[in-house]
């Protein structure tokens, strides 16, 4: 029975979508969340609660806004734990705010069960167009309790005020102490007029005295451009000797760059020179430390092979020729290092 008037009410309230009960077997947070975010909207079109419930806290946030608005606005006291838990309890925390909405739209002579889903949308229960009446209603009840404050206070020295008013209208009144008065009045205000008028006739001087400055100014103006457009139009004496001398200077600055030019790229050939000679340098050590190392290791195998065994000598008489021929590479070998440290 709670279910289904929760479904009439919201169906009568206006709510695009259709509400069953199969939605809240198990927890639904999103509906549970667009049903509250769409009645607090009812209610105030103006609030500002975010409708992110993506995350556990945006979620927890949205309830406790949305849980506080109702609490201070119109002062219904929702139960979070079961709105958070989404399921069939969430309904009965939901039909507290439909309840009221429901019930303040059938105070204005509307039946909600006859109202089918198309004629339910016009009636739309709107308070904020009646923030800035209450508003008001609110500055205006401030405003008359400081003056009921001030009118008592005032009514407290009524008494006083009474006697001195009744005392001064009794008081007989002098034709001479008026006129007095009134001719005090009237030389102050001739005062005042005398300087007012002294006041215009200043700012008449000031003005003239102001309009021959400008009128100075403009000569001054006029006779120091009529001075420019003559030193303009003369042409100095030094003008001949100094474009001469800057002809000569561009001639200058060009003979050296040439020469800069030049410079640059002998150094430039200096250093390619000196680099091949480092590497022809570094090449001729190379190749005298390997045949150093190439003569050792032949004089090694040549006093190994004079130490074998008379077999050996047999067989190494057997192949003189390849040891002769052996022979004739040494002496040519030991010539090659001299002639590379000759060059």
């Amino acid at each position: 029975a709670c279910f289904s008037d929760f479904t009439e009410m919201m169906r009568a309230l206006g709510y695009p979508r259709l509400i069953s009960m199969e939605n809240f077997h198990t927890p639904n947070f999103m509906l549970v969340s667009e049903v509250l975010l769409w009645l607090v909207k009812r209610y105030e079109p103006q609030t500002d609660i975010p409708p992110d419930v993506e995350t556990e806290q945006d979620r927890v946030f949205f309830i406790k806004a949305v849980a506080q608005f109702m609490a201070t606005k119109a002062h219904i006291k929702l139960n979070t734990k079961k709105l958070y838990q989404a399921d069939g309890y969430a309904v009965k925390e939901l039909l507290k705010i439909t309840s009221v909405l429901y019930g303040a739209m059938n105070t204005k002579g509307v039946e909600g069960a006859d109202l089918c889903e198309e004629d339910s949308s016009k009636f739309k229960f709107d308070l904020g167009s009646k923030i800035a009446d209450l508003k008001a209603a609110r500055q205006l009840a401030s405003e008359i309790t400081s003056k009921g404050a001030t009118l008592y206070d005032l009514l407290g020295k009524e008494v006083e005020l009474r006697e001195a008013r009744t005392e001064s209208i009794a008081r007989p009144l002098e034709i001479n102490e008026a006129e007095k008065m009134m001719k005090v009045a009237i030389d102050c205000v001739r005062e005042q007029v005398q300087k007012t008028k002294d006041m215009l006739n200043n700012v008449a001087l000031d003005e003239a005295s102001l309009e021959a400055k400008i009128e100075k100014r403009k000569l001054e103006l006029e006779r120091s451009q009529k001075r420019l457009q003559t030193l303009q139009s003369v042409r100095p004496a030094f003008m001949d000797e100094y474009e001469k001398i800057e002809e000569q200077l561009q001639k200058q600055y060009s003979i050296y760059l040439e020469k800069f030019r030049n410079l640059t790229y002998m150094e430039q050939l200096l250093d390619d020179h000196r680099r091949a000679e480092q590497e022809m340098f570094e090449e001729t050590a190379n190749m005298l430390r390997l045949m150093q190392s190439r003569l050792k290791e032949e004089e090694q195998h040549l006093l190994k092979s004079g130490n074998n065994d008379d077999s050996d000598v047999e067989i190494q008489e057997d192949e003189g020729s390849d040891s002769e021929v052996e022979d004739r590479q040494i002496p040519k070998q030991r010539a090659a290092p001299e002639t590379l440290l000759q060059g």
